[in-house]
C-alpha cells in the first residue's frame, strides 16, 4: 500500500468546499420566562435540534429518548452495508423508529442513542467470552448517563433483545426511579423450515469430531438456523428469559416478549410502548410505582413457571439492587422454585420442543399468568406499564381478541395446540414437567452452586425424580481443555467433568456453552456430569452444576480436585435439594465429612491460575463485583460498599 493509492485522485467537487451556511430558517419559540429561568444548556439543546433539522415550531413537545443496542448498518432494503454481532440487534432499529415516529405523530419529540452488544454465541470458546458478564455493567452504566445527559426527557424507551443488552437495559431503565420507563423487548428469530435451531446448531463442531454429522450437514445446518435476519434465538435462552422477565416484571407491554422480529405485531408493540409510555408520564406514574418488591417476586414466579436460564440469578438480583428493592437470595429462589410449576413447554427444556415463537403465539406471558393466577402465586395488585394492575391486565387479556385469533394462528399455521405449549398446571404434572431451580451444596461447593434440575435428561432419573451419579473426576483447568477432550474422545461414559477457574476472577465468569451443548447433542453426552465455578448458557441443559462456590481462585474446594477423584452427587427434581461431595478415591473411599477434611488438607491444583488474556477491564469488574457480594448478589456494582472498601484499604496503607 502507497500513500497515492489511499489518496486517489478526485474531480472539482471533492476540492468545492463550503465555508458558511444560511442556517435553519424560522425561530426558536422562546418566551422571557424560558431566558430569564431556563438553564443555558436547556437553551442551546433547542439550538442544536434545529440545526439537525427538526421544525423549529415543533420545539415544544415532550422529550422522549428511546435507547436502544442496535449493531451493524442495515441498507434501506434490508441488506447489510455492515453486519452486526448478531441478529438479535440487526432490527431493532426499525422498532426505535416506529416508537420514534409514534411519538412525532402524538406532538412530542423523540431523540435515540444507541449501546450496541456482544453476542455470546459468537464469542463461546474465546477470549471474547471473558468480556461478556462484564458488559453488562459497563452498558447499563452509559445507559445510565445517556439518560441523564439530556436533562429535558420526560420518559425512556429501551429497545433491546438478548443475552446482556437486554438485562443491561433493564438495569438502566431500573435506576430512573422518578422518570416513567418502559421496555420494548427485540423478539425472536424465526425457526428454520428444516434444519436445526441456533442452540443445537452450535455443536456441529462436536458431533462432527464424534462422527455423528457429516461435513456436508455441518454445512448446511449452520448456514440456515438463523431462519430470519433479526431476533433473538429460537429457544427460551438469557435472550427469551430475560424479555418474558421484562414483562414479568410489568416493565413491557403485556404479550410483548417473544413476538417475531420484523413483523407487523413486533412493529406494533413498539408502538404501543410508545404510546403507554406518554401516558405514565401523564399520569405522574414512575418506575418506582412498577418496580417494587412485588413485581420482583412476580419476574422470580414466572421464570420459574417458563424454566428460565439460570443466568436470570444473576440479572434479576441487579434489576432489583438498581431499582432498590430487596435483592433476592438463595432461600427466596427456592421458596419460589418449590411453589410453582413450570407450564412451558420449548427450547431447550422440553419435553416437546417448541421454537419460542409458539410460545408467544400461544400466549406468551399474560397465558402463562392465567394459570399461576388461579394457583394464587402471583401478586395481581402489582401496577405495570400500562398503568393497570397485574389483575386487570389478566382480566382484559383473557377475553381478548388478540389472544384467541394469535392461539388460533398456531392451529392453523404449525397445528400445534397452544395448551401442548403452554399447559394447564395438571397437564404439565402429567407431562412430566418439574420445577426450575435447584441449589445444590456439599464438600466441593460449601457456598452453593447452581442447576436447572428441570433440564435434566428425564432418562438418566430415577423414578424417584432424583439424578444420582457416581464417577471419576476429569479435571481441566480451562474450557479449551475440556471441549478439546470431548471431540479427541477422552471423556468416557460416567465421567465427571470438571472445569476450574472459570469463576469470574479466572474468566469474567464465562459461559460454557460449549461443554453443555457437546454432552446434549452427543449420544454418550448424558452420562457425563459437568461441574464448573463458570457459568452456563441459557440454553445449557443437562446435569451441569454450575456458580460454584467458593470460586477455586478464591481458595474454594473445587480448585483441589484431582483427575480420578471420585464425586458423587444427588439432585431430587422434585424437592429442588442436591449435593455435589468428593468422597476420596476408588482405592480410599471417604463419607462427605472426611472428603471436606482431606479438601481441606490439599494444595491447589498446581495448574490453576487466571487465565493470561484476561483483560484489566474484566480483573476490575471481578474485584468490584466481589465486594459488592458476589455473584450470589448479581454481580453487582455496591457503591456504598465498595467506597468503604477502598477507605478501608487506604487507611491500612497509610495513603
Amino acid at each position: 500500500m502507497t500513500i497515492e493509492k489511499i489518496f486517489t485522485p478526485q474531480d472539482d467537487a471533492f476540492y468545492a468546499v463550503m465555508t458558511h451556511a444560511a442556517g435553519p430558517q424560522g425561530a426558536l419559540p422562546l418566551t422571557p420566562q424560558m431566558l430569564m429561568e431556563s438553564p443555558s444548556g436547556n437553551l442551546f439543546g433547542m439550538t442544536q435540534n434545529a440545526g439537525m433539522g427538526w421544525d423549529a415550531n415543533r420545539l415544544t413537545g415532550k422529550e422522549v429518548l428511546i435507547i436502544g443496542t442496535q449493531g451493524g448498518i442495515r441498507a434501506g432494503d434490508g441488506r447489510p452495508v455492515a453486519l452486526g454481532y448478531h441478529t438479535g440487534h440487526w432490527e431493532i432499529g426499525m422498532q426505535m423508529q416506529a416508537a420514534a415516529k409514534e411519538i412525532t405523530r402524538s406532538g412530542g419529540i423523540p431523540f435515540a442513542a444507541f449501546v450496541s452488544d456482544p453476542c455470546d454465541g459468537r464469542s463461546q470458546g474465546t477470549y471474547g467470552m471473558f468480556d461478556s458478564l462484564p458488559y453488562r455493567n459497563d452498558a447499563a452504566i452509559v445507559f445510565r448517563r445517556l439518560i441523564r445527559s439530556l436533562p429535558t426527557r420526560r420518559a425512556v424507551i429501551g429497545v433491546a433483545t438478548c443475552d446482556k443488552g437486554l438485562p443491561a437495559t433493564m438495569i438502566a431503565l431500573a435506576a430512573m426511579h422518578d422518570l416513567p420507563t418502559i421496555l420494548v423487548p427485540g423478539g425472536a428469530t424465526l425457526p428454520p423450515t428444516v434444519g436445526e435451531d441456533a442452540g443445537k446448531v452450535q455443536t456441529i463442531g462436536a458431533r462432527f469430531a464424534n462422527h455423528e454429522l457429516s461435513l456436508q450437514e455441518a454445512a448446511e445446518l449452520g448456514c440456515r438456523a438463523c431462519a430470519s435476519p433479526g431476533g433473538g434465538c429460537q429457544f427460551l435462552g438469557t435472550a427469551g428469559t430475560s424479555q418474558v422477565v421484562a414483562e414479568a416484571l410489568g416493565l413491557a407491554l403485556p404479550h410483548s416478549a417473544l413476538a417475531p422480529s420484523g413483523q407487523a405485531v413486533w412493529l406494533e408493540i413498539a408502538r404501543q410502548s410508545a404510546r403507554a409510555v406518554s401516558e405514565l408520564d401523564n399520569r405522574g406514574i414512575t418506575t418506582r410505582d412498577i418496580l417494587t418488591d412485588k413485581a420482583i417476586e412476580n419476574a422470580m414466579v414466572i421464570h420459574a413457571a417458563f424454566g428460565g436460564s439460570t443466568n436470570l440469578l444473576l440479572h434479576i438480583p441487579a434489576i432489583a439492587h438498581a431499582a432498590g428493592c430487596t435483592i433476592p437470595d438463595v432461600e427466596h429462589w427456592t421458596r419460589v422454585n418449590r411453589r410453582v410449576p413450570r407450564l412451558v413447554s420449548v427450547l431447550p427444556n422440553g419435553p416437546d420442543y417448541h421454537p419460542t415463537v409458539r410460545a408467544f403465539l400461544a400466549g406468551g406471558v399474560p397465558e402463562v399468568m392465567l394459570h399461576l393466577r388461579d394457583l394464587g402465586l402471583l401478586h395481581l395488585d402489582a401496577m405495570t406499564v400500562t398503568g393497570q394492575t397485574v389483575g386487570e391486565n389478566l382480566d382484559w387479556w383473557q377475553s381478548s381478541e388478540r389472544r384467541a385469533r394469535f392461539r388460533q394462528c398456531l392451529r392453523e399455521q404449525d397445528g400445534v395446540e397452544p395448551d401442548d405449549v403452554i399447559l394447564p398446571p395438571e397437564k404439565a404434572k402429567a407431562k412430566g414437567l418439574t420445577s426450575t431451580v435447584c441449589f445444590p451444596t456439599g464438600n466441593i461447593a460449601p457456598e452453593g452452586s447452581v442447576i436447572k434440575a428441570t433440564a435434566i435428561d428425564p432418562s438418566v432419573v430415577g423414578d424417584d425424580g432424583v439424578y444420582r451419579h457416581t464417577g471419576r473426576v476429569r479435571v481441566f483447568v480451562s474450557e479449551a481443555q475440556a471441549i478439546k477432550a470431548i471431540k479427541r474422545e477422552e471423556i468416557q461414559r460416567g465421567d465427571i467433568m470438571v472445569v476450574i477457574g472459570g469463576g469470574p476472577s479466572g474468566t469474567g465468569m464465562e459461559e460454557t456453552y460449549q461443554l453443555t451443548s457437546a454432552l446434549k447433542h452427543i449420544s454418550w453426552g448424558k452420562t457425563v456430569s459437568l461441574i464448573t465455578d463458570a457459568r452456563f448458557s441459557g440454553v445449557s441443559t443437562g446435569a451441569c452444576f454450575g456458580h460454584v462456590s467458593p470460586e477455586a481462585l478464591a481458595g474454594g474446594p473445587i480448585g483441589k480436585l484431582r483427575d480420578n477423584d471420585i464425586i458423587e452427587i444427588a439432585v431430587d427434581r422434585l424437592t429442588l435439594t442436591g449435593s455435589v461431595n468428593f468422597i476420596g478415591t476408588a482405592d480410599n473411599p471417604l463419607t462427605p465429612e472426611e472428603g471436606a477434611r482431606e479438601l481441606a488438607l490439599r494444595q491447589t491444583h498446581p495448574d490453576l491460575h487466571a487465565h493470561d488474556f484476561l483483560p484489566d477491564d474484566t480483573r476490575l469488574w471481578a474485584a468490584l463485583q466481589s465486594v459488592s457480594g458476589g455473584t450470589w448478589k448479581g454481580c453487582i456494582y455496591d457503591t456504598d460498599k465498595i467506597i468503604e472498601v477502598i477507605n478501608a484499604g487506604k487507611k491500612a496503607l497509610g495513603i
